[in-house]
């Protein structure tokens, strides 16, 4: 098996394509700390303009979890000297759904533990992944790159 695969509905190795977005934006970021602040920064703004929620909003406050957390993951483990990360976000009925392509598709996501030790530092980004976002994965559609998305509710009733 070439991919690793999650188990349950959260997280899937199969790309799932996203339906047409109501909006769309995408933008590289440097593959630093820094880029993944901004990319943050950049996603929560871009939601609370397509949604006009406000900042302080659950929705808003899972949206920069989420990205954080994928932001700072393609930094950490999927980094190649001189080559940028990806920031793509879809706004659907009642979903955003948060893309970062990084660029090693040959690490790919690990499950995240059932338990994580008390002691342990690190770790927990994808656990926060799963328990906020609504469906979570990744695709490797190339030799070059590998996108890790996730899909935030935007409208509790959707």
């Amino acid at each position: 098996m070439t991919q690793h695969q999650l188990t349950g509905e959260a997280a899937q190795s199969v790309p799932t394509p996203a339906p047409d977005p109501t909006h769309h934006l995408t933008l590289r970021l440097s593959s630093t700390r820094r880029g993944a602040r901004l990319a943050r920064q950049l996603a929560v703004q871009q939601f609370t303009e397509w949604t006009g929620l406000p900042h302080e909003s659950e929705a808003a406050r899972t949206v920069a979890l989420v990205t954080a957390e994928l932001a700072a993951n393609a930094v950490r483990h999927g980094r190649l000297p001189g080559r940028d990360f990806r920031l793509a976000l879809l706004l659907l009925q009642h979903t955003l759904r948060i893309e970062v392509t990084d660029t090693r598709p040959d690490r790919l996501p690990p499950r995240p533990p059932a338990q994580q030790p008390d002691d342990e530092t690190s770790g927990r980004g994808l656990l926060l992944v799963e328990a906020y976002a609504a469906r979570w994965g990744w695709t490797v559609r190339d030799a070059f790159t590998k996108t890790v998305w996730a899909e935030v509710q935007t409208d509790p009733a959707g």
